[in-house]
């Protein structure tokens, strides 16, 4: 009778170990004639087509900063496309959270109120802050942008930014 010998593939030569067959591991080439580096990054061969070449770091590189995928195409065309491909890239937020507004909760309605006059999102910073309220001040000033409408939005800019520093001095002080 065969002694029974310990397998740690419990039957299935899937779980064996890497490495543990006696064949040599095939790697491929890099496709630019004479490179002998190992071609791990694939680049497409024609756009919208599934056959790609493969080229090591230093070829794909060089590969890409030449390859323009907007070939062929109009200005028209190739920023409908671009549009078209970054709508199915990014993300959105999703709409039945819109009622409850923005903000993470630390800042009031008054402080995401002087956001919004500010122009900026509810998870802006004092450098951010502070940015914009020098852009839409030169902006605004009266001896810049005269007329009562600059006047107005001027005031609300500085309205604004007197909110937010009050609030960060607050928050400061804690």
């Amino acid at each position: 009778m065969a002694r029974a010998s310990s397998k740690n593939d419990w039957g299935f030569p899937r779980w064996r170990d890497y490495g543990q067959g006696s064949a040599a591991v095939q790697q491929r080439q890099c496709d630019r004639h004479g490179c002998t580096e190992v071609g791990d990054r694939p680049a497409p061969k024609a756009p919208n087509r599934p056959e790609r070449w493969y080229f090591c770091e230093a070829h794909a590189a060089e590969y890409n900063r030449n390859w323009n995928y907007f070939e062929g195409l109009t200005a028209e065309e190739a920023k409908e496309r671009e549009a078209g491909e970054s709508a199915e890239t990014t993300f959105s937020k999703a709409q039945h959270w819109a009622w409850g507004g923005a903000g993470d909760g630390s800042r009031s309605r008054a402080e995401l109120d002087a956001l919004a006059a500010l122009e900026l999102d509810s998870d802006a910073d004092v450098v951010m802050v502070k940015a914009a309220y020098r852009r839409l001040a030169k902006a605004y000033h009266p001896d810049v942008a005269p007329g009562d409408e600059a006047a107005q939005k001027f005031r609300a800019v500085q309205a604004a930014y007197e909110v937010l520093n009050r609030a960060e001095e607050a928050r400061a002080a804690r």
